[in-house]
């Protein structure tokens, strides 16, 4: 593929089969070059750039460092990449790959195939998603755009665990390893979010070991007392019923 962006994990980019990435004037460089990526399906203000770069403390003349930031942008990746001059658009050809983008475009494929129970279809969507989103978007970087972005793919990485667990539960025999791994993980990752238990209770139940899957429905139960002082959901309850029947 000639155009391809990473943005979770380091960031790294082929724009018309050429590493760009090195050219990106620094810091400063890769905060601007990431947040066009990640929005450029519109035009961004100068002062949203402004706040996106230097969030904290802009320099004394920032229009000035602006506009030579955008300048070396427009000399790393080509000028016709980047349209405006008081708005400005990344432009990238129509089969260029983001790796946010495909996260989100296989998670709506993942969702869709689990709808009409095409687990195969589902596992593969899912785990595309899954690997993407764990890693931190834009690394070793912390401004408050890039933390709503971590969130949001926080919330992909969690939705895609789901995914996953479900998928491998609708194909069964050996994918039950997967299953159980990623409802695990899930319920590590993400200890009051219910789906987990109940994905790691339904692997347990099919391994015919019942006794480890009410445990699991115990420290579910637990937590939630303790912490949050609520029961189970029904959905959860009427697991716990069906393992007790």
């Amino acid at each position: 593929m000639a155009t391809r962006i990473q943005l979770c994990g380091a960031v790294t980019a082929t724009i018309d089969g050429e590493r760009v990435e090195s050219a990106l004037a620094g810091r400063q460089g890769r905060l601007l070059f990431a947040y066009l990526v990640s929005r450029r399906l519109r035009a961004s203000s100068r002062d949203e750039l402004i706040d996106a770069v230097w969030p904290d403390e802009p320099p004394a003349a920032v229009e000035s460092a602006l506009s030579a930031l955008v300048s070396k942008l427009r000399k790393a990746i080509g000028g016709e990449r980047i349209e405006g001059r008081s708005d400005l658009r990344l432009v990238l050809p129509d089969d260029a790959w983001v790796d946010v983008e495909a996260a989100a475009g296989a998670l709506h494929r993942a969702e869709s195939a689990v709808a009409r129970n095409d687990w195969t279809d589902a596992w593969v969507a899912a785990r595309i998603a899954q690997h993407i989103a764990v890693r931190p978007f834009v690394a070793g970087d912390s401004t408050p755009w890039i933390e709503e972005r971590r969130r949001e793919l926080e919330g992909t990485h969690l939705r895609s665990l789901e995914l996953a667990a479900q998928a491998s539960l609708g194909i069964g025999g050996g994918e039950l390893d997967t299953a159980e791994r990623t409802a695990r993980s899930l319920v590590r990752h993400a200890p009051f979010r219910e789906s987990g238990y109940r994905y790691l209770m339904q692997v347990l139940e099919l391994r015919e070991n019942r006794a480890e899957a009410l445990q699991v429905y115990e420290e579910l139960r637990q937590l939630l007392r303790n912490e949050l002082g609520i029961s189970p959901s029904p959905a959860t309850q009427d697991l716990h019923r069906r393992l007790l029947g």
